[in-house]
């Protein structure tokens, strides 16, 4: 009786524990082995849930001599580990095709673990084994459908090839650790006025979302199709540009972003740099030493247009030069515009950039700077102003890179004046072995700019603390509850930086 009754325990704990696993494999964009990463950060580190994680799997060993003991293991399961919801906050779980095919393997795999311990006669033992293992047997129903969800895109991959043939647009292909999408929209802006120019929308940047995009926005007449294309390993790029061949490639910047997966910043250029292979003209940010180094082999090839842009040097082939304001645009060298007012939220390499692809589609530099003044804030990037209580916000809550972040410090610093100067963030992820001293560095300096500093999370709590001792930082466990303090605590000539909000199945 109690060998059932652990059994059926288990299997209904699989319902909450699949659909908080489940959610953190489509926030992951279902990339195996993900889930078996984020489990790990929530069990393993830290306590109570390091203790709860060791009880479970504790008692589900030792129910194969005590079956009872299956319910501890299932009820851990039901509300662990403490703080991920099974819902969600900030990303809650989509019943996605994708996700109910991900869900009904998954089921499956649940169902022939608990189908061999029935056979083994020891089913409460290791169904309570199997309710362990949710995260690793959703990454292995992500693993054996991950060919199965490439072949089912590919008919829209190759409706959206014969869209592109039939339309003719030049196609306009952008990359970047970071910028990619700031210079995208600032390319389709400063277009606007001369072609007819579609971007691909919000962050559809793999295959079946530039597919999507094509097939459902690119209209007879387009004359430039601006795509940007993102990349989690070797090989993806490279795939997007066969289909989708760029006759113009631009890449804004390498940084650590995604070091997790790519292991190396050399491995981030090379496959930031397939988007290269196809174009005939390659628009380079050349402050940054990646690049430079890139442009130059690729000017030493001499089978391509090689265009540096830059912040800093006006020799560059297009330079937007900043000045407290204004900046100032220099192209082959020569001054081409002047005290021209910059949106807060544009920043100069990425404004090169655009403006480079632009020139190289013969659009006159004058009617280019005419709409410069008019560039739309990019929301969530360093956007700001003053909210009802009369505290200044910064808005960069969707950036998360040390650059970006050094960018946005600076914003919060230009506030002056007397009042309270307040970071809020949970740092910056994926940024592999270099995380925590990348965040240590970040804290560091808002200790330098700030009066006051949030942490949000535990993620990267520590190295925050660790780098900002003098302001005594306030942790809290939500954005939420940031925003509640900020509320309570800032008034009038107080400025606010929300730097970068991570979803809640990070810690």
């Amino acid at each position: 009786m109690l060998e059932l009754v652990g059994t059926l325990v288990c299997a209904l704990a699989l319902f909450p524990a699949g659909s908080r696993w489940l959610r953190v494999a489509q926030r992951e964009h279902y990339l195996p082995g993900s889930t078996t990463r984020f489990a790990w950060r929530w069990w393993a580190l830290g306590f109570p849930a390091s203790a709860l994680a060791a009880v479970a799997l504790a008692a589900a060993g030792t129910a194969f001599a005590y079956p009872v003991l299956s319910l501890v293991t299932a009820a851990i399961a039901i509300v662990g580990p403490p703080f991920l919801r099974v819902r969600g906050r900030t990303s809650p779980l989509t019943f996605t095709p994708r996700l109910r095919r991900l869900a009904a393997l998954w089921a499956v795999l649940q169902a022939v673990v608990i189908g061999a311990g029935i056979l083994v006669q020891h089913a409460a033992a290791v169904a309570a084994l199997g309710v362990c293992a949710v995260p690793f047997v959703v990454d292995a129903a992500a693993a054996v459908l991950s060919p199965i969800e490439r072949r089912l895109v590919t008919p829209y991959v190759t409706a959206a090839q014969a869209r592109l043939a039939q339309v003719a647009p030049t196609v306009v292909a952008i990359t970047g650790s970071f910028g990619k999408t700031s210079t995208k929209q600032h390319v389709a802006h400063l277009l606007a006025g001369s072609r007819t120019v579609v971007a691909s929308p919000a962050s559809y940047n793999n295959r079946a979302g530039l597919a999507r995009a094509i097939n459902e926005q690119l209209l007879p007449g387009t004359d430039v199709f601006v795509a940007e294309m993102g990349t989690y390993g070797k090989g993806e790029i490279a795939e997007l540009c066969r289909w989708c061949p760029p006759a113009i490639a631009v890449i804004t910047a390498i940084g650590p972003v995604h070091l997790e997966r790519f292991r190396t910043e050399d491995a981030i250029v090379a496959a930031k740099s397939e988007i290269t292979e196809t174009a005939h003209t390659v628009v380079l940010n050349v402050d940054d030493p990646h690049l430079a180094a890139l442009a130059s082999r690729l000017a030493a090839a001499g089978t391509k247009s090689v265009v540096r842009c830059s912040a800093v040097d006006p020799a560059a082939d297009v330079c937007v030069e900043a000045a407290p304001g204004v900046v100032t645009i220099h192209v082959g060298g020569s001054v081409v515009g002047s005290d021209i007012s910059l949106p807060g939220s544009v920043r100069p390499t990425n404004l090169a950039c655009a403006l480079a692809v632009v020139l190289a589609l013969d659009v006159a530099p004058e009617v280019a700077i005419s709409r410069i003044a008019g560039l739309p804030t990019v929301p969530n990037r360093l956007a700001s102003g003053e909210a009802p209580s009369g505290v200044w916000v910064i808005d960069d809550t969707f950036n998360s890179n040390p650059s970006g972040a050094r960018v946005a410090l600076a914003e919060l610093a230009a506030r002056g004046g007397g009042g309270r100067r307040v970071v809020v963030t949970p740092g910056m992820v994926e940024l592999g072995p270099l995380q925590f001293g990348a965040n240590r560095a970040f804290a560091e300096e808002i200790a330098r700019v700030a009066t006051d500093l949030v942490i949000v999370g535990r993620t990267n709590r520590r190295a925050l603390r660790a780098g900002s001792a003098p302001l005594r930082p306030i942790c809290v466990r939500t954005r939420d509850e940031a925003v509640t303090w900020v509320r309570a605590t800032l008034g009038p000539g107080d400025a606010v930086l929300y730097e970068n909000d991570l979803p809640d199945h990070y810690r």
